[in-house]
């Protein structure tokens, strides 16, 4: 069984940055995707970013391309969101989480078999 530990969340004014960072209970060697969501109040849980454990190619929602970067570390069996230049709308819960296949389509939410807890981030005006 696959744990996620979300953590980096917090309070930041905008045009601040966050680093958020998903530790991984099992060692990841194989081409799954790992992906960043996040729900906001109300809303639907959204795609932010992904990224291929094998190449570390990523992809990014519109919303925060240029803005966000999502990496990993092997080693460590852990990935990265870092997020500049924040905004208000960037409020709400993030959420990690890998694939239930290899190389899945990174965007969609339905791809995800395992999640983390989530850890909020707010950014105020």
């Amino acid at each position: 069984q696959v744990q996620l530990v979300e953590s980096g969340g917090g309070l930041v004014q905008a045009g601040g940055s966050l680093r958020l960072s998903c530790a991984a209970s099992v060692r990841i060697f194989s081409d799954y995707t790992m992906g960043w969501f996040r729900q906001a109040p109300g809303k639907e849980r959204e795609f932010v970013a992904g990224i291929r454990w094998i190449g570390g190619s990523t992809y990014y929602a519109e919303s925060v391309k240029g803005r966000f970067a999502a990496s990993r570390d092997n080693a460590k069996n852990t990935v990265y969101l870092q997020m500049n230049s924040l905004k208000p709308e960037d409020t709400a819960v993030y959420f990690c989480a890998r694939s239930t296949l290899l190389r899945s389509t990174p965007s969609d939410v339905h791809n995800y078999a395992y999640w983390g807890q989530g850890t909020q981030v707010t950014v105020s005006s």
